[in-house]
């Protein structure tokens, strides 16, 4: 039965590259929407192209497979979380998310099924394709968070450089923040993304404290929340804002540069199992081999003798 294997890989292969599809970012296709909508004069309304259509579509598909799977109350609010970190704030996220973690145990259980993999050990494998398929999704999300916390902790320390600019030159906190944010929107838009719904949080009638909190909650990053507790206890005294900012700016190259050392301090530890396991045994190949063939070969005939 070749041709189930065959028809059971592609099926699981495209799902696969329609999920990665449908949760891929597509910020060059929105920036060329809006670009046609300047260009238009914003007089006519352009349709969304064919592969956002068939995102739109995949996506509605996930979120009403999402609805069938029963939902608890502290794991759906830890997913949430997770998702609002990695940066999918659409209300069908969780959907469309539970959706996938439906869709893909079953998927992973038919691939070992029709390719046989399962007859080698079936209380084995056939459990663990279906762990597998629950728990991929988390992990793939969870390693979203992480690369985004990354790119935030890289951007932090010169954002906080613009901000303390932008105080000094006699701007309130909530004017440089919007003024960091437009600045940022090319070489930093992660973090420019992030100070943008602070701004409009404030807009929309929330306090400067209650905004600041909800930063460090959506972006999970220890030197955001502590930026956050630094802002809101100098707000709280009285202090001057730009000369804490500069303060903990320093600190945090600091930070970041204590970061760089320790991982360069790292290198010549995890350079150890390559040179065990793959340079030395090819290196001693190359050296003793020759000695031990001439060796081999002297000894031999004695020993037959």
């Amino acid at each position: 039965m070749p041709w189930l294997v065959v028809v059971t890989f592609l099926a699981t292969l495209g799902i696969g590259l329609a999920l990665m599809y449908a949760f891929a970012q597509t910020e060059s296709a929105e920036v060329a929407q809006r670009l046609v909508r300047l260009w238009q004069g914003g007089l006519r309304r352009t349709e969304p192209r064919f592969p956002t259509r068939q995102k739109q579509r995949v996506e509605r598909a996930l979120a009403e497979l999402g609805k069938a799977v029963p939902a608890s109350g502290p794991s759906v609010s830890r997913i949430q979380l997770l998702l609002l970190r990695a940066g999918y704030r659409s209300p069908q996220a969780l959907l469309v998310f539970r959706g996938i973690r439906l869709l893909l145990p079953g998927a992973f259980l038919a691939l070992v099924y029709f390719t046989h993999i399962y007859e080698n050990n079936p209380v084995f494998i056939l459990p663990l394709a279906a762990v597998g398929g629950y728990l991929l999704p988390e992990f793939w999300v969870t390693r979203k968070v992480r690369r985004r916390q990354h790119r935030l902790q890289l951007a932090l320390p010169d954002g906080l450089d613009l901000m303390v600019i932008s105080m000094e030159a006699g701007l309130g906190l909530d004017q440089a923040i919007l003024r960091v944010a437009q600045e940022l929107k090319t070489a930093h838009p992660i973090l420019s993304e992030e100070l943008q719904l602070v701004n409009m949080e404030m807009q929309l009638g929330k306090s400067r404290l209650e905004a600041l909190r909800a930063l460090a909650t959506r972006t999970g990053l220890e030197d955001i929340k502590a930026l956050v507790a630094m802002l809101i206890q100098t707000d709280r005294f009285g202090t001057s804002l730009a000369q804490s900012l500069r303060v903990f700016s320093d600190d945090l190259r600091t930070k970041r540069r204590q970061r760089a050392e320790e991982m360069a301090a790292k290198t010549t530890v995890k350079m150890v199992p390559p040179l065990v396991f793959f340079i030395f045994p090819a290196l001693m190949v190359v050296i003793l081999g020759p000695g031990v063939i001439a060796i081999v070969r002297q000894l031999f005939p004695m020993i037959g003798h």
